[in-house]
């Protein structure tokens, strides 16, 4: 997969027009739990609302692990096909998770795209964070609706399924507790827990990616 730029793709690292998504949410649980419910591809899907199923295909020799992923809506199942890379031994014991992802499938409102995770431990827990961009689908319709629909609800749902994470992790309340007609049940999850924006500044979303970006993305 290659990283596009300007209306072939996910905007680049450093582009003054970035639109990236962020989230951010504190997990009080040990970095060992939070790195399995989010690199292990049978328990990904369970939390995240994002993905119905993860299959892993290959390993490339450089250790990322390129899958295909499903996303059903009920009346048709999305598919697509992505490389992920995780990094266990970064500074001050912080990891970090690199991703690339593409689809063929038209009815997809995302079309290539790439982002990352970030773990950091502190005092409380761990900051897991995520920033990733994309190109619309849906044609000329997508690229109006995006900044205007797509791209909020796609926020709202990533820090919808981080907080369903943290319940998971630092309860055990199993994510199905919160599924279908149950996901806005009183205690349920709620994307208002997580932040959107970064702490600190003068750097982009996608400026703050960890150097393993560029290797899923060539």
């Amino acid at each position: 997969m290659k990283a596009h730029e300007g209306r072939d793709g996910a905007r680049g690292p450093g582009s003054r027009r970035e639109g990236a998504l962020y989230v951010e949410i504190l997990i009080r649980a040990p970095l060992e739990r939070v790195w399995e419910l989010t690199q292990d591809p049978q328990l990904h899907p369970r939390w995240d609302g994002r993905f119905s199923r993860i299959v892993p295909t290959r390993l490339r020799d450089n250790g990322a692990q390129e899958f295909r992923y499903e996303l059903s809506l009920g009346f048709h199942t999305i598919t697509g096909t992505g490389v992920s890379l995780g990094e266990r031994h970064g500074a001050h014991g912080q990891r970090t998770s690199a991703l690339a992802f593409d689809t063929d499938d038209r009815l997809s409102p995302l079309g290539r795209g790439r982002g990352y995770w970030r773990y950091i431990p502190t005092d409380e827990g761990v900051r897991f964070i995520t920033g990733y961009d994309y190109a619309p689908g849906w044609g000329a319709l997508g690229r109006v609706l995006d900044p205007l629909l797509t791209r909020r609800l796609v926020w709202w749902l990533t820090a919808w399924s981080f907080d369903r994470l943290r319940l998971w992790a630092e309860d055990g309340t199993q994510p199905e507790r919160f599924s279908g007609l149950r996901a806005l049940r009183p205690g349920g999850p709620r994307a208002h827990r997580c932040a959107k924006r970064p702490p600190q500044r003068g750097r982009t979303i996608m400026g703050d990616a960890p150097a393993s970006l560029a290797e899923v993305t060539r």
